[in-house]
């Protein structure tokens, strides 16, 4: 279902005020100060219309050369790299933007950049499982947790970027191979929501949880005393710290090549790379700011400490996705 909310502004003066039409499948009530911060400091008012992303992405291929829409804004480098395949995205030439956004984030072309990171990461229950015996994604695979694993289903988008990554790294084959041995370890078939993974850990279902980490964070700041328990009772991994790093994803998206409000898109595009922006979408959503330096005043991120992240060009994900769930079809990772 699809939502049309405008912001700052009504259906009387709409057409005399400066509007931006933005599509956007982020569905965080957070990134509502996003939207008035940028009104704010430019006198641009958004107009947004709100949805799933296939049913934004239909209804933008479906409008065509007569779309409203000025940007697009989703979750997950496969969805941004699909859109960027269909061809709707209009390349940006932006010295604030290439300056900001580092290039493992955005489309070498211009045409997408990302603008939050969230990282793909092993929680685990503290009473079942030892620090130290978890150290990479490949561990996942290990014989000795049979019947370990909670993880969501191989079709959500983060598991195929996962994967993607995993064969960008290692190869199909190995990957195959892997994806194998991850199957054969989990402890229930796959269900819900990383939340609901993370959950499960907790309470024992499963001793090892693959979630992103902001909802590790989210369990963290909860208001909610059993959310609360739930994340003292787990220890956190960040894959492949030794090698090549831990695998990221992203939240951006671009400016649509039929937009009628350009000047106003890059201006948005750019305000995401602003300092107030990004500290929105690591205080807000508990995500990384893509832009390096920022600071940010989030306790639970912070007490995730430092990692590295793997300097992969996150496009290469999504080409790989188409792969990725190719695999999990012959192996049966449902």
């Amino acid at each position: 279902m699809l939502a049309a909310i405008i912001a700052g502004t009504s259906t009387g003066v709409y057409a005399q005020q400066k509007v931006l039409n933005l599509y956007t499948a982020r569905h965080y009530q957070t990134d509502e100060a996003l939207y008035t911060g940028f009104t704010k400091q430019t006198g641009i008012a958004i107009n947004r219309i709100e949805g799933g992303e296939d049913a934004l992405f239909e209804r933008i291929k479906n409008e065509g050369a007569n779309s409203p829409a000025d940007v697009f804004i989703t979750v997950d480098i496969g969805r941004i790299w699909r859109a960027d395949q269909a061809g709707i995205f209009a390349p940006v030439k932006s010295a604030v933007l290439e300056a900001r956004i580092p290039a493992s984030y955005r489309d070498p072309a211009g045409n997408w950049f990302g603008f939050s990171a969230r990282a793909r990461v092993i929680a685990y229950n503290k009473a079942a499982v030892k620090a130290g015996e978890l150290a990479n994604y490949e561990d996942l695979a290990d014989p000795k947790w049979k019947n370990a694993v909670c993880i969501r289903t191989s079709t959500h988008p983060y598991n195929l970027s996962l994967m993607a990554s995993l064969i960008a790294h290692n190869g199909e084959a190995r990957t195959e191979e892997w994806v194998k041995g991850l199957t054969a370890n989990l402890a229930r078939s796959p269900k819900g929501g990383d939340t609901d993974q993370l959950m499960g850990a907790a309470a024992g279902e499963c001793k090892i949880a693959v979630a992103n980490t902001y909802y590790i964070a989210r369990l963290m700041r909860s208001a909610r005393p059993n959310e609360k328990a739930a994340a003292e009772k787990l220890g956190l991994v960040f894959p492949n710290q030794a090698s090549r790093g831990t695998h990221m994803n992203i939240s951006g998206g671009g400016m649509l090549k039929n937009a009628p409000h350009k000047d106003a898109a890059v201006k948005f595009l750019e305000y995401l790379a602003g300092d107030e922006a990004q500290r929105y979408f690591a205080e807000g959503n508990n995500e990384w700011p893509t832009v390096r330096g920022v600071k940010i005043s989030n306790p639970a991120l912070a007490a995730m400490g430092e990692f590295k992240a793997d300097a992969i060009n996150v496009a290469q994900l999504g080409n790989n996705q188409p792969a990725a769930q190719r695999i999990a079809d012959r192996v049966g990772f449902k």
